[in-house]
Formats: structure tokens, C-alpha cells, sequence
């Protein structure tokens, strides 16, 4: 991959509009390139990438490449089904072999002094928590998170001024293996992505193969309160020998350590706790810096794009947030983490599953996982394009259903459709015996759409 700047050198990204390829064609941006990209539909990223240069074309075909171009890049998601791929096939007849976006930046943690943050939930609260003390330290590294976050303008995307990288780690589809980390981080491993993964043993087979890509003399920071990541201790032990690694595992139950960052920390629920223990593990364990400025670097940190973000007020009474959790463990985390927040405060959850195929694999741990809401509004299944079939029998409907039955006292509503979400929420609220109440819409797909909605 050319490494030097010059306005002859062009790259054009297939799914720009995906969280982690629109920041690496910021890198890209940041070096000088000239970056085109396309994508099935507009977004705020694709608006905001094109205020920042981007040529930007909505819909696919073969036209949308520059007659010039060096490199082509697409998303993960693209398959050869996927309506990007005349694009990709453009791009080879060309003469150019394009890169997947895994590819692509695993191209950067060979030059680059790399962390990344792997982990089947909250590897963006821990990616950010990482760069953005680091970023205010000498070390200042790039950051490449999936995520938008305040603290870098609105943006995914931070260039350091050091030969230092802080990664967001995706197990999907294995793009994790493409990466050479000096420092490995892995927050927990759960049952997620099952369209990929055959079951919980292959996604920590593929973990475990992740950990042994660290480049020899690097570090692993592990979650030891995670009992299927600490299953894998032997083994890691064995990876960790090979490569010359340190191991570092980290615990709330540490809890001198735990005490320390809970005072200093903004962000509630145990979850989070356990995110900046990872993140003062890599910051003052292995970089050294004083524990005075970690703690206060990280107290700091108020949450990033969709993870219990405040969204405004449906009334004087009613706070509205955003949050992306979508699978049943983040949504327990997350609604506990609420609860903790705001403890004399009715909750009322708005949730749309994300993917046919993962309501159906983890039904049983749904039906369980919104036990700290007091009030369910559930929307129709989101259907993410080309790894969807329409799901008959395991439907957001019949998760509505279920729980009512298991939980007759809790109020729960199916809404077919969503633009009546206001008056349906207002209902639940003239039977809410608490002083104040807090809305969470919460789901990885369109819910986030429907919040204005709500916003008085």
C-alpha cells in the first residue's frame, strides 16, 4: 500500500457509510488522497465525509470509480449478492485487486505501534477511553474508533502525532485475523454473530487466534471476570509464551483499583466500570502514565454517539436517550446501567432488534433481558440487507408477547408502526407512579430515527 503523499493517489471506498470505513477514509483524507466513495443510501456520515472532500455517490455502479484510481476498498459487508459488488468487479477489470476494510487496516498495524480492542460488547467505550487519554497524553495516537465521539469533533477519526494506533477490533466475519496489535485487548466474549459463527467454541477458537497475531513482546490486557474468556487461560498462557507476550488480566474485583476509577468515573453501570479498568490497565500497566492523570482523563468521558446519549426532553418530566445496545447482554448491562443513573425513575424501553437471524438464535436470552425496564414498547425486527431472510415464528411481535406472559405486572406494547411512537409512549406514562421518566430507544438499526419523534 503507498504510504507517501501525493494528489496522484486516489482511493475509492465501496459502503463508505459503514462507522469504521468512513474513518479510515479519513486517514486516507489525512494523507492527502484523493478519497471518493460510494453507498446504497445517504447518511449523516456520507453528508459529513462529503463536507469533508469526499466525493460521494449514492447508489452502485460501475461509474461511481474514478477513471484513475490506485486503490479500491469496500466494506465487510459487501458479498458477492450484495448490490456494491459491481463496483468491486469495476474495480478488478481495472486491473485493481480491491481491499476489504479489515485488510486495509490491518495495512496500518503493520507500520503503526497498535492497540486494539476486540471484545464481543463495548470495544467503542473502550477504544474511546484508551485514545482519547492518550490523545491527551505525549503519546497522542491515531484513532480509529466505531463510534462518533464529542471529544473528536463529532468524528470517528483522530490523527495523532505519534507512530501510535488505537483500533476498534471486530470479530465479524473474522476481520480481526488481518491485524498485527501490539497490545491486544479483549473485553469479553459472548454468543454474537451467529450468522457467521458456527457457535460459542468457534468464536473462541477465532479469539484465541486473534490474541497469537500480537507482534512478539507485545502485551494481551484480558477481562478476567469474563468466564468464557477466562476459560481460554491456559491457552492463552501457551500463546503467550510462544509470542514473548505479557499478560495482563483485570478485575472488579480488584477493588481498590475498581473504587478508584468508580469515584472518578461518569459513566454508570458495572459494564463501563469494567471498560475503564481495561483501559487504566493499558494506560498506567503497560504505557505508564500516572495514575492521577488516568483517573482524571477518564472521569472525563461522558459516553459517545448512541450509548446512553441524551437525546432532550419529551416533557419537563421525560429525559430521551439513544443507545445502540442490541443484543440481550448489552441490553441488560445497559438497562442496569439506567437504573443505577436513575434510581426513583419510571424506564421506559423502546427496543428494534437488529437482524432476523440473531433474535432467533438468542430468543430464550431476550426474553430475559429487559427485566430493569418498567414499561416495553418493541418495533419491528430491523432486517439488515443481505444477511437477512423474513423470520416467521421468532418475531419482535412474539418477543412482545412472551414477555408479557412471563412478566404480566410490566407493560409491554408491540407498535407495527413506528410514526406513532409519541402517542404510544405519552399512554404509558399516565399509568408511571414515578416522579420523573427516562425513554431509551434503544436498538443497532432505524430506532435512532424515531427519537425526534419523541423531542418536545
Amino acid at each position: 500500500m503507498p504510504k507517501s503523499k501525493s494528489n496522484n493517489l486516489s482511493i475509492h471506498f465501496i459502503g463508505i457509510g459503514g462507522i469504521g470505513i468512513s474513518a479510515l477514509a479519513r486517514w486516507f483524507l489525512a494523507q492527502g488522497w484523493a478519497v471518493s466513495g460510494s453507498d446504497l443510501t445517504g447518511s449523516d456520515l456520507t453528508t459529513e465525509l462529503k463536507k469533508e472532500g469526499v466525493e460521494i455517490k449514492i447508489g452502485h455502479k460501475k461509474s461511481n470509480l474514478p477513471k484513475e484510481v490506485t486503490m479500491a476498498v469496500y466494506s465487510n459487508a459487501i458479498t458477492a449478492s450484495s448490490p456494491g459488488y459491481i463496483e468491486f468487479e469495476e474495480a478488478e477489470k481495472t486491473g485493481i485487486r480491491p481491499m476489504s476494510y479489515p485488510q486495509t487496516l490491518g495495512c496500518l498495524t503493520e507500520v503503526y505501534k497498535t492497540i486494539a480492542i476486540a471484545g464481543s460488547h463495548g470495544k467503542s467505550t473502550t477504544t474511546a477511553l484508551i485514545g482519547l487519554t492518550l490523545k491527551n497524553s505525549s503519546i497522542d495516537p491515531t484513532i480509529v474508533v466505531g463510534t462518533k465521539l464529542k471529544e473528536l469533533h463529532g468524528k470517528n477519526f483522530h490523527l495523532g502525532k505519534t507512530k501510535w494506533l488505537v483500533i476498534e477490533a471486530d470479530e465479524w466475519r473474522g476481520a480481526f485475523l488481518h491485524y498485527h496489535p501490539d497490545i491486544a485487548v479483549v473485553t469479553n466474549i459472548d454468543k454474537e454473530h451467529l450468522d457467521f459463527y458456527r457457535d460459542l467454541n468457534d468464536l473462541k477458537k477465532t479469539f484465541l487466534k486473534f490474541l497469537a497475531r500480537t507482534k512478539s513482546g507485545g502485551s494481551l490486557v484480558l477481562n478476567r471476570d469474563d468466564k468464557n474468556l477466562f476459560s481460554l487461560s491456559p491457552l492463552i498462557t501457551k500463546i503467550a509464551k510462544a509470542g514473548k507476550l505479557k499478560v495482563f488480566w483485570y478485575s472488579l474485583k480488584d477493588k481498590k483499583t475498581a473504587l478508584k476509577i468508580k469515584k472518578s468515573l461518569q459513566l454508570p453501570g458495572l459494564h463501563n466500570l469494567s471498560n475503564a479498568m481495561a483501559a487504566a490497565t493499558v494506560t498506567g500497566r503497560i504505557l505508564k502514565l500516572k495514575e492521577g492523570f488516568i483517573l482524571k482523563e477518564l472521569g472525563k468521558y461522558q459516553g459517545a454517539w448512541r450509548r446512553m446519549e441524551y437525546r432532550g426532553n419529551m416533557n419537563p418530566k421525560t429525559k430521551v436517550f439513544d443507545d445502540y445496545a442490541h443484543h440481550p447482554s448489552e441490553i441488560k448491562a445497559t438497562l442496569q446501567a439506567f437504573r443505577e443513573k436513575f434510581p426513583k425513575s419510571n424506564i421506559v424501553c423502546v427496543y428494534q432488534a437488529h437482524q432476523a437471524k440473531r433474535l432467533k438464535a438468542l430468543y430464550k436470552d431476550f426474553i430475559g433481558a429487559f427485566s430493569d425496564a418498567d414499561s416495553l414498547v418493541f418495533l419491528p425486527t430491523y432486517e439488515v440487507a443481505g444477511r437477512d431472510n423474513k423470520e416467521k415464528e421468532f418475531t419482535s411481535e412474539k418477543l412482545a408477547q412472551d414477555i408479557s406472559k412471563k412478566e404480566p405486572e410490566k407493560k409491554v406494547v408491540y407498535l407495527k408502526n413506528p410514526q406513532k411512537i409519541k402517542s404510544v409512549v405519552e399512554e404509558l406514562l399516565t399509568t408511571n407512579p414515578y416522579p420523573l421518566t427516562t425513554v431509551v430507544m434503544m436498538g443497532a438499526g432505524t430506532v435512532v430515527n424515531y427519537t425526534p419523534l419523541l423531542l418536545s
